[in-house]
């Protein structure tokens, strides 16, 4: 808007208009380029042709220059980014998951798009893991609680082009019920290019924690006659025969896991892949 267009006449009575605050673009930040959306971390500030710009590092590491000064949001906020002093620049830290961390920012109102995952368990890791990432973009992580109606739920769902679905599955391996489940899910009305269905090779969630971290070698192999958690406890040698022992015995093997590096890459990149596909038209 141009504001040397407004008369004395028409200026009487408006509130005064308040410059944007200036804030001091350090590494780390994350800010919001008011024109294109773009969404990133400050990674430096640099100089070219006599301009300032300042480089903004997004999600796995995409990043794009933008001249410093107006024309940025914080938290929905119009600031002006100026050059920090030198006592203000730090070095970059890193997320659970390996990305860039984005300091104080506050969450983004959820998007439509959304991740669902089997059972508590699978979004307590991913959480975890990812909750930082997932916070910034805007992205709700629901447990489905069992797939046997996935079609049906991703019929309510409605998906659609900025109503995007990413959904992970346990053992989805050739031949399964779960490989079945997600063909017919895939059939549903709108879920073609919108939906996206990724699984793991595991029975459980459990297994894409690292042996090593919970200190074994490999998981025990549980026969197909035994519930596959009440088992798997049993020959760790912990409390198993009530539900609420099995919810101390996952807490007990999600307390040992602290980055991405404690995990499978059978899951890391699958669950990647689905944050990148219901944020690629942010």
């Amino acid at each position: 808007m141009n504001w040397d267009q407004w008369g004395p006449s028409e200026t009487v009575g408006r509130p005064a208009v308040t410059a944007p605050k200036k804030v001091a673009a350090a590494r780390g930040l994350v800010v919001e380029d008011a024109t294109s959306g773009f969404t990133g971390a400050v990674e430096r500030i640099e100089k070219s042709g006599g301009v300032h710009l300042v480089v903004l590092a997004g999600r796995r590491d995409r990043r794009r220059s933008f001249p410093l000064g107006l024309g940025f949001m914080i938290d929905g906020q119009p600031v002006e980014l100026v050059v920090p002093s030198p006592a203000r620049q730090s070095a970059p830290q890193r997320t659970a998951s390996g990305s860039r961390a984005v300091g104080t920012q506050r969450a983004k109102v959820a998007k439509a798009s959304r991740i669902w995952v089997e059972g508590v368990h699978d979004a307590e890791l991913v959480e975890k893991i990812w909750g930082e990432d997932l916070r910034v973009e805007g992205v709700v992580v629901e447990p489905l609680h069992g797939v046997d109606d996935l079609a049906e739920a991703v019929r309510a769902f409605q998906p659609a082009t900025r109503r995007r679905l990413a959904i992970l599955l346990d053992h989805l391996v050739s031949g399964s019920k779960e490989e079945r489940l997600a063909a017919q899910a895939m059939q549903v009305a709108g879920a073609k290019d919108n939906v996206l269905i990724v699984g793991h090779p595991y029975v459980d969630i459990w297994q894409a924690v690292k042996p090593e971290v919970i200190g074994i070698k490999a998981w025990p192999k549980i026969p197909r006659s035994e519930d596959w958690k009440t088992g798997m406890l049993a020959r760790l040698g912990l409390p198993h025969k009530t539900p609420a022992d099995i919810g101390r015995g996952w807490k007990t093997i999600l307390a040992r896991v602290k980055n991405f590096t404690d995990l499978e890459p059978e899951l890391l990149g699958r669950v990647e892949h689905m944050i990148d596909f219901v944020t690629v038209h942010d």
